[in-house]
């Protein structure tokens, strides 16, 4: 059994790392190819519905994926497999009806997701989405199938397959670099909707591969009887459909953000960058910090250890925020080796990189607020209490529209900017950020109804006292990095980063030792 389980984490970890890598050369490819410009961020736009689709119903442990997993593990080959078809055709055609009608009105939905467009933007959006449309069907037997083979223990196919997507659009750049090179004055890559391609390719390839592999291990049955198997279908659909609108919450703050960022050239463009760079490290940490948490804070619950549940979550919070403030502190410091080195080359010039770094420093103000508030959602999911982060998550949508509005200047058509306040494009990120931590008050502070009582003064104080360890470190960091301006070379701002890296976690560490609000243990044999 230990064999077993090591062997599956290996797997997933192994296919995990492998789609990330690939993720990362794709960003870095777009970047090179598109930098901070109209094309790029008309593909956002159009990306919004389908990504959205991709990530709630095709996504790996999305609603979707989990209903199966629940319901066909249970089951043998056969039945599993009679189920799964029948599931999958009605999906699929729910999910292209849905597609023409995406097809049908997708400039009126580029209008309304994005109104402050230019028409150039809108043209390429619309174009794009057109494109997009049909890997809305795909996603739901993607989805389908990413559950039917975690409940056969095939695990590594699963991590591995949104790499596939990634590759794809690394070849179609590269492709259409090599085809540049024979005409100069043609620019490819600016006028066709090449990324929406490349992207239902990627699609495309993943759900080939996919359906070749369910067949292959037997839970392919296209003889099946509509008539067999109803409760386990009602059961899927009856765990699809909460878990989607409860997933769905959190998506139309991204819908939120966008419709005003709309006003701002380059805007979408910026916060993909911006975002990509800091959801690798909060996904490390929520993955190490929160995850091994639950299985504890339910058995916990259901051994009525109360005082043991609050013990842990105390703990719990203490490392989130000694690590997300150190992360905060590093993001700051060093924004402008990270983007460098990452993203600036090609299309990616000095303009484009000024904006993702102010994009990157307001995104690394949040981090904190971002991963507590995770902790404390999946805490209240934990001991089976989801009525107020729903109420919460609801609250959050109305914050953040208002917060959203002020920030860029609260426009009003016909009578201007009624704020003095106009932070663009980050306005809009620090919205998100004072949104989270307006929740993260509110979910704190009801816990004790749950009869769970934080001592948040002592948190405070020792919030306070990490966060001015980080001023320290990143004080002493600039003025380090001030002295070695000359290093402009990528392989200079890489010693740098490197350097700076390591004098940076080594001096936070022990400053958090020496407040006392570090309790990491690291002994003589391990360093």
């Amino acid at each position: 059994m230990h064999s077993f389980l090591k062997n599956n984490v290996f797997s997933i970890s192994f296919g995990t790392s492998l789609s990330k890598l690939a993720g990362c050369i794709r960003q870095i490819f777009i970047a090179a190819a598109f930098g901070v410009g109209v094309t790029y961020d008309a593909f956002n736009y159009a990306y919004i519905i389908p990504g959205f689709l991709l990530i709630i119903i095709g996504g790996i442990n999305g609603p979707l994926h989990n209903a199966v997993v629940a319901v066909l593990t249970p089951l043998n080959k056969k039945n599993g497999g009679i189920v799964l078809t029948q599931v999958s055709i009605k999906l699929s055609i729910l999910l292209f009806i849905i597609a023409i009608l995406i097809y049908s009105n997708s400039s009126l939905l580029i209008e309304l997701l994005a109104p402050n467009l230019s028409s150039q933007a809108k043209s390429i959006a619309t174009y794009q989405l057109q494109i997009l449309t049909p890997c809305i069907p795909l996603s739901g037997f993607i989805g389908l199938s990413f559950g039917a083979l975690n409940s056969q223990r095939k695990f590594f196919l699963s991590s591995i397959s949104p790499a596939i997507t990634s590759v794809t659009t690394i070849f179609f750049i590269l492709f259409s670099w090599i085809f540049n090179q024979e005409n100069i004055s043609f620019n490819f890559l600016n006028y066709t909707g090449l990324l929406a391609f490349a992207t239902l390719t990627g699609t495309f390839i993943q759900f080939v591969v996919q359906i070749l592999e369910i067949n292959k291990i037997g839970l392919l049955r296209l003889n099946s009887t509509f008539k067999l198997f109803k409760d386990e279908e009602k059961r899927i659909f009856k765990l699809i459909i909460p878990a989607s609108i409860s997933s769905g919450l959190s998506q139309i703050n991204v819908f939120i953000d966008m419709f005003f960022a709309s006003s701002f050239q380059g805007a979408a463009s910026g916060l993909a960058y911006g975002n990509f760079l800091i959801q690798a490290p909060l996904g490390i940490l929520s993955n190490s910090l929160i995850l091994p948490l639950l299985p504890k804070f339910s058995k916990l619950k259901s051994d009525k250890d109360v005082r043991g549940l609050q013990k842990k979550l105390i703990s719990g919070i203490e490392y989130c925020f000694l690590t997300t403030i150190f992360l905060t502190g590093f993001f700051i410091t060093f924004n402008n080796q990270i983007v460098q080195l990452v993203f600036q080359r090609g299309s990616f010039d000095y303009a484009a990189a000024l904006k993702v770094k102010n994009i990157l420093i307001a995104y690394a103000v949040g981090i904190p607020f971002y991963l507590y508030r995770d902790l404390l959602v999946r805490t209240y999911y934990s001991i089976e209490q989801t009525n107020f982060p729903f109420k919460c998550s609801l609250a959050g949508i109305i914050l953040n529209i208002f917060f959203d509005w002020f920030l860029i200047g609260a426009p009003i058509e016909n009578f201007g900017n009624l704020s003095p306040y106009n932070f663009g494009v980050v306005g809009i990120i620090l919205s998100s950020v004072m949104v989270n931590f307006i929740v993260c008050i509110l979910l704190s502070f009801n816990l004790r109804n749950e009869d769970i009582h934080l001592p948040n003064l002592d948190l405070l104080r020792k919030i306070i006292l990490m966060s001015f360890a980080a001023f320290i470190v990143s004080t002493l960091s600039f003025a380090i990095l001030k002295t070695a301006n000359n290093f402009n070379s990528n392989l200079g701002q890489f010693l740098l980063l490197i350097f700076g890296s390591l004098t940076f976690f080594a001096v936070y560490f022990l400053l958090t030792k020496c407040f006392k609000v570090n309790k990491f243990k690291v002994s003589k044999k391990e360093i």
